[in-house]
């Protein structure tokens, strides 16, 4: 067979090259043994797995965009009801006219896959492992990878084929698999990278130990969670499921948990990594493209500098033109975090006012100024245009910014709520989980770090700490999108989002017994606005008068008249929640469908479960 330079799809889902174009001579093709027995042939195979990150459907426009809303911590900011907000509604039809296309996420993600398997098979017949150590190394970055791409697939679609050997002509077509036979291949493949992989990774967007343990410790987490399944032996028969734990045995906490602690142990005693004591320039480093190893971030999605539209789809809004994003449309802001969510940090928690931006940037003909965005749209003030200095955005449709996949502070948060739990093994470990939330803790309260001290001592008992866990996760990762598949191995997706619901509902109303005024004063700093009146406490002449200071200026309606900021139709008018579904019927929806083209082109072989 030769491998020709456009690794092919082949999957039976879209359509199919004809068998002569898996054999076609020409001067640019090689065989397989020319480049899996090349260390540099080999790494540019690598290469084309990650490629279709950058499809136009896959991570860079529909993926990444659109996954992870709406949860009690990010939501989609609109006002229209159409094929993009099913998303976020957990109403998403396999005809979706935005993502049913011959390109959507399931065809690219399973298109990677397809190139993963064959690297891997080249490498282990051609490679020389056992005695090239540097096509081991390489052997190991393609199980993770693959690995990785279908825990992009799992967290989206649920059961899909379990396809770990290149496409042939017996198994072009392959129906859904239990999950759990794809949860087992995973994680023993990730247990064979170890093996093969070490701690020094130059760039964060290139494959490593410490990643490979951590998305171990991520599988296993899913693996041995909740999550709607349908009924044992009934995968691909359109069956309903229910939410439940997976009845395989050695898929059980008790099993897992401790293998998944053990990983990240060593990640967090030998791994080279730490946590940046500034959050801030945390998220200055990720707006620059700072790929450099051996820091905080694990991985980072590789799109090139030209790419993505990460930025594009969450920064800090820009209406219209401004100096930061110079395009006559509007960029940024298509999400952010629940509003509800700023007055759950504390007072000192240097995470709040990065994570949680209540203005936009706007030029009304006196330069780029910021405004107050009205208290329904907040946006991740983790990703600004204004932080974008080494490579700045020109307001085109991709930024090129690099999503951060996994963080050492996953790693810690996820190693925490692994000793805390009695599963993890004989030896349920309080202190060493309430270390690994300290540090997280203390990081976020810098200045202030004795405020943290005395919140972590204070727990006690594993409901305690396990909820002070989900907590720090939540305001940690918030706008990272980890939040949806922590929800829903834990089993709480749906009724954290009716609660969500119902806590935005009675925001308003609570708005005074909470210390927080219905009016807003705001001045203009170098990095955006300052207020006064959000938080509990600021209630001088109950706002009558400007606050202390110069500069202050009072909201106003768009007419320019004076107006409440909070008003008892401030959400209803913006934020576009679940309508009609109550917890199972959110839980049942976790799942996208896979698309109604692809079941078409797979020729009976799939067929969409829980009643799509």
């Amino acid at each position: 067979m030769k491998i020709i330079n456009r690794m092919f799809i082949g999957l039976g889902l879209v359509a199919l090259m004809s068998s002569c174009d898996l054999t076609t001579e020409s001067k640019s093709t090689k065989t397989d043994a020319d480049v899996f027995s090349d260390p540099t042939l080999t790494e540019y195979q690598l290469f084309s797995i990650t490629e279709v990150f950058g499809h136009t459907n896959s991570h860079r426009g529909r993926y990444l965009p659109w996954y992870g809303y709406n949860t009690d911590v990010e939501m989609y900011v609109s006002t229209t009801v159409d094929s993009k907000s099913q998303v976020a509604q957990y109403d998403l039809k396999p005809n979706n006219s935005q993502l049913n296309t011959g390109d959507n996420p399931y065809n690219e993600l399973m298109t990677g896959i397809e190139r993963a398997n064959l690297a891997i098979t080249g490498i282990r017949r051609y490679g020389n492992v056992d005695i090239r150590p540097e096509m081991a190394e390489r052997l190991g970055e393609a199980l993770v990878l693959r690995a990785l791409l279908y825990t992009e697939l799992l967290k989206a679609f649920g059961e899909v084929p379990a396809r770990f050997e290149p496409v042939g002509p017996d198994n072009i077509y392959l129906p859904k698999a239990d999950r759990d036979v794809i949860y087992r291949q995973l994680l023993a493949d990730l247990e064979e990278s170890f093996g093969y992989l070490d701690y020094d990774v130059v760039k964060t967007d290139r494959v490593g130990l410490a990643f490979a343990k951590g998305l171990y410790a991520r599988l296993a987490l899913m693996a041995s969670g909740m999550s709607w399944r349908p009924d044992d032996g009934q995968v691909g028969t359109g069956n309903s499921g229910s939410n439940r734990l997976s009845s395989a045995a050695d898929l059980q906490k008790s099993v897992l948990y401790p293998k998944a602690l053990a990983a990240l142990k060593d990640v967090i005693k030998n791994g080279r990594l730490s946590l940046i004591s500034d959050y801030e320039e945390l998220w200055k480093s990720v707006n620059n493209m700072d790929l450099t190893g051996g820091k905080e971030i694990v991985y980072s999605i590789p799109f090139s500098n030209s790419r993505g539209r990460w930025n594009y789809t969450f920064a800090v809004r820009s209406e219209n033109a401004t100096t930061m994003s110079p395009s006559s449309s509007s960029r940024g802001g298509q999400a952010g975090p629940v509003p509800t969510l700023y007055w759950k940090y504390g007072a000192n928690d240097l995470r709040r006012d990065i994570s949680c931006v209540n203005f936009s940037w706007e030029d009304k003909g006196n330069g780029t100024k910021a405004y107050p965005s009205g208290i329904a749209s907040w946006y991740f003030g983790k990703y600004r245009f204004e932080w974008m200095t080494a490579v700045p955005y020109t307001g085109g449709n991709d930024d090129g910014v690099k999503p951060v996949y996994m963080r050492y502070s996953d790693i810690l948060l996820m190693a925490a709520e692994l000793a805390n739990s009695s599963e993890s093994g004989a030896d349920r470990d309080e202190d060493y989980a309430k270390e690994q939330l300290l540090k997280v803790r203390k990081r976020a309260y810098r200045g202030n770090e004795d405020e943290a001290e005395t919140y972590v001592s204070a727990l006690s008992g594993e409901t305690a700490v396990f909820k002070a866990i989900k907590d720090e996760r939540a305001l940690e990762f918030v706008g990272e999108f980890l939040r949806k598949a922590d929800l829903i191995r834990w089993g709480e997706l749906g009724s954290t989002v009716v609660a969500a619901q119902d806590e935005m509902k009675s925001f308003v109303a609570g708005v005074g017994s909470l210390g927080i005024n219905k009016v807003l004063w705001y001045r203009q700093t170098a990095d955006g606005i300052e207020t006064y009146g959000l938080r509990p406490g600021e209630t001088e002449s109950d706002l009558v008068t400007p606050p202390a200071g110069s500069g202050w200026i009072l909201y106003t309606e768009y007419k320019g008249e004076s107006s409440n900021y909070i008003s008892d139709n401030s959400f209803e008018k913006k934020f576009l929640y679940v309508s009609g579904l109550d917890k199972d019927g959110i839980d049942k929806r976790m799942w996208w469908p896979i698309f109604e083209s692809t079941v078409t082109n797979s020729q009976g072989a799939l067929v969409n479960d829980y009643d799509y």
